[in-house]
């Protein structure tokens, strides 16, 4: 797809209408983590050397079109104002006559935040009228909030119909990153999916053994295939019940010569606690009472070895329960190879999703994958290959 940016627009003196995406973590009503923040600078910074006048939309938590002051966006614009190094004003309505007089009291290269659009019912429905109610404030609108293109609300996708629309400054990187792991990627491609169920994978996994040169299933969901393989799995989390989908899912890939790699090898123990006694054994070859909780090492050598001989990686998931140890190791040790593949240019690599920034953070190598998505159910959506309504509206 193409989409216009902001190297396309006019801005000097234009008010422009930025969806970002600020639901972010809060403690005792102060912002804890302002990764979002941040995230939005270099745009609000692009529009403030345009001479734009800068009005940001957002949502905060689920008020279900409701006003819940434990909901308000007012601690963020606090909070964004240090990021920013600026004053950024508020207004208590992102619609109607104080959200008017606020916007009209910008000057260029000044940045207002407009109250959770959530307070309204209009957003979430992605009403017409309220997305114009939206759109009297703006001369362009601008969407910087990929992590919230997956849902069609006013301030996602209903704005894209009513202003010239264009991708942020973070929306663009996005794209562009995405593009390059699954759209026009350069092969061979691998991806890496891992986590606890197959069941809320499968649309992922159907796209991508179509999509791929080579796909490695590690994690919880790694026993389900096992299993559909006749391995016993002891005491092991498995969804037994789709045994049959994981054998659909091994002949798709080969029709679509697509390389499964399912683990060799695994690491078990009876329990899951902090440093409790584990054992590496080959695939099959465990007690009842045991568990897997991670792949082994031969499992993660052949993981790298596909790495070596990838031009792109794609990344969903961890290889094992990352957050105890010792059954952190095999998501470690293959982190820390494909960012060192990345760093040194021999590798795109690509992750995404919640558990998997943790694991990438846990191994000190997110700054070295070629992008980190921190989208969540969008970037899952995106690789499960479905149409991101916030993402479409802009498309050209």
């Amino acid at each position: 797809m193409t989409f216009k940016t902001l190297d396309d627009a006019d801005l000097s003196g234009k008010r422009a209408l930025v969806r970002v995406d600020f639901n972010v973590p809060m403690a005792d009503g102060a912002v804890s983590d302002d990764t979002r923040l941040r995230a939005a600078k270099p745009t609000i910074d692009k529009l403030k050397a345009g001479g734009a006048k800068i009005v940001l939309l957002a949502h905060f938590d689920r008020p279900k079109g409701k006003r819940v002051d434990a909901m308000s966006l007012k601690p963020i614009a606090e909070a964004l104002s240090k990021v920013l190094g600026a004053p950024v004003a508020f207004a208590d309505d992102c619609v109607g006559p104080s959200a008017k007089a606020a916007v009209d009291a910008l000057s260029n290269g000044e940045v207002l935040l407009l109250e959770n659009v959530r307070f309204h019912p209009g957003e979430e429905a992605n009403d017409p009228e309220f997305a114009k109610a939206l759109a009297a404030n703006g001369d362009l609108y601008v969407n910087d909030a990929f992590s919230a293109a997956h849902r069609a609300h006013a301030s996602t996708e209903g704005l894209a119909r009513v202003l010239p629309a264009y991708a942020g400054e973070q929306m663009r990187l996005e794209l562009n990153a995405l593009d390059a792991a699954l759209g026009n990627p350069q092969r061979p491609v691998l991806g890496i999916v891992g986590g606890s169920k197959v069941s809320t994978k499968l649309d992922l996994l159907r796209n991508l053994v179509t999509k791929l040169d080579k796909l490695a299933i590690g994690g919880g969901m790694a026993n389900t295939f096992l299993y559909a393989q006749g391995h016993d799995v002891g005491a092991s989390y498995c969804e037994k019940d789709l045994a049959d989908t994981a054998r659909d899912i091994i002949r798709l890939a080969g029709q679509n010569n697509c390389k499964l790699f399912l683990p060799l090898d695994i690491v078990v123990a009876e329990k899951i606690a902090p440093g409790a006694p584990a054992h590496v054994r080959m695939a099959g070859s465990i007690d009842d009472d045991e568990r897997i909780l991670d792949a082994g090492p031969e499992t993660v050598e052949r993981l790298c070895r596909a790495m070596g001989n990838s031009k792109t990686l794609i990344w969903n998931g961890p290889l094992g329960v990352f957050e105890v140890p010792p059954f952190d190791k095999g998501t470690m040790d293959a982190a820390r190879h494909a960012a060192a593949l990345a760093k040194d240019g021999k590798l795109v690599a690509v992750a995404g999703g919640g558990d998997t920034v943790a694991a990438l953070n846990a191994a000190g190598v997110t700054g070295d994958f070629t992008f980190v998505s921190t989208a969540g159910g969008a970037f899952l959506e995106w690789m499960e290959g479905k149409e991101l309504p916030g993402v479409a509206a802009l498309s050209r």
